[in-house]
């Protein structure tokens, strides 16, 4: 199919683009990589007036590390952030993760910021953010403002940002050098939608785990902080034990939706199953450290 008429706007800045989001609404849409824009386009799932190219907005793109965290601008690809010293030095749970993200075409051209925007519930790196404690800043005519990640993914594909709000950058705290992370997805082929994944973070003190965070994605309707299974891990020897003890909790924390790709007893289950490798890969980094 072809996508319905649009008028199309390149934009000059950032304020720019801010100025005909406010003009234009809800009929408006930004085009960064495009890489799930233009298929909805195309299907005539979207149906916007008026697209506005950041593109050459090239401030937006790239990672550094400021001392204090990583900023990820969001028109970087997920290619240069796969590539990026920074993210491997600073986020090994992202530099995991990221190859994971769809397929070499796919990466080239999508943004970390898009994918952030849009949060598709089954995308990799929203998981990461909230696995992180990340911050999202997004910016209007009315200004700048910051919002944790835990505040920004509210349900299927809705977000804390408005409709005439650009997100520009991400900032996320480095992981300490004291601390383990391992992320893990199963899909039916590398680099499609995942029907299940998760993200692990935690420290190890004599095979005790601290500080342990629990982050699920693909089953959910947004990425998802397991409260009720970080509890049964918090503080405790990682045997069959508290495996067990984490899995149960998992029922109260999750609530797989029910699709073509799985019923929820079974996306549960492929969860706990990620979540025990994920958290015995934690403790064998640990003791390898």
């Amino acid at each position: 199919m072809k996508a319905p008429k649009f008028s199309y706007v390149r934009a000059e800045s950032v304020e720019h683009a801010c100025r005909l989001l406010a003009e234009h609404g809800d009929e408006a849409r930004i085009l960064a990589g495009g890489q799930s824009l233009i298929p909805t386009l195309n299907m005539r799932l979207s149906r916007p007036s008026l697209l506005i190219d950041i593109n050459r907005l090239e401030h937006l793109a790239g990672a550094i590390f400021n001392g204090k965290e990583v900023r990820i601008g969001a028109l970087t690809r997920h290619a240069d952030v796969m590539l990026s010293h920074m993210v491997a030095k600073y986020l090994p749970l992202v530099a995991e993760a990221i190859p994971h993200v769809a397929h070499v075409a796919v990466r080239n051209r999508g943004t970390f910021g898009g994918s952030v925007a849009l949060a598709d519930p089954a995308a990799e790196m929203p998981a990461c953010l909230l696995a992180l404690g990340g911050r999202l800043v997004l910016q209007s005519v009315r200004g700048v403002r910051e919002v944790a990640a835990e505040n920004y993914f509210h349900g299927l594909y809705q977000t804390a940002r408005e409709p005439d709000e650009v997100l520009i950058e991400a900032l996320i705290p480095p992981q300490s050098n004291d601390e383990r992370s391992s992320f893990k997805e199963l899909s039916r082929r590398h680099g499609d939608f995942a029907t299940a994944g998760m993200c692990a973070r935690a420290k190890v003190r004599g095979g005790t785990l601290t500080s342990v965070r629990l982050v699920y994605f693909g089953s959910e309707v947004k990425p998802t902080l397991a409260r009720t299974a970080m509890a049964a891990a918090e503080g405790k020897p990682w045997n069959e034990t508290t495996a067990d003890a984490v899995s149960a909790a998992l029922a109260v924390d999750l609530d797989p939706m029910d699709n073509l790709m799985g019923k929820p007893a079974t996306k549960l289950h492929w969860q706990r199953v990620l979540t025990k490798r994920a958290l015995d890969d934690i403790t064998s980094k640990a003791k390898a450290a």
